[in-house]
């Protein structure tokens, strides 16, 4: 389940921890919006993001 996610707006790594949540090095979290899409749980902005898929995709 724990993947490793690039944030391209914040240059910052996050490792997901459920199928829509994710916490990148800060502990800040991340709510995933869509395959390149997440939202910080901390400000509200919406950052693009290296591939998040779906886990029933694989």
């Amino acid at each position: 389940m724990s993947k490793y996610i690039f944030d391209y707006d914040d240059g910052d790594f996050a490792m997901s921890i459920s199928d829509s949540m994710a916490m990148d090095s800060d502990g800040n979290l991340m709510m995933r919006m869509g395959d390149h899409m997440a939202m910080d749980m901390d400000t509200g902005d919406i950052h693009m993001i290296s591939s998040w898929p779906d886990d029933d995709e694989e």
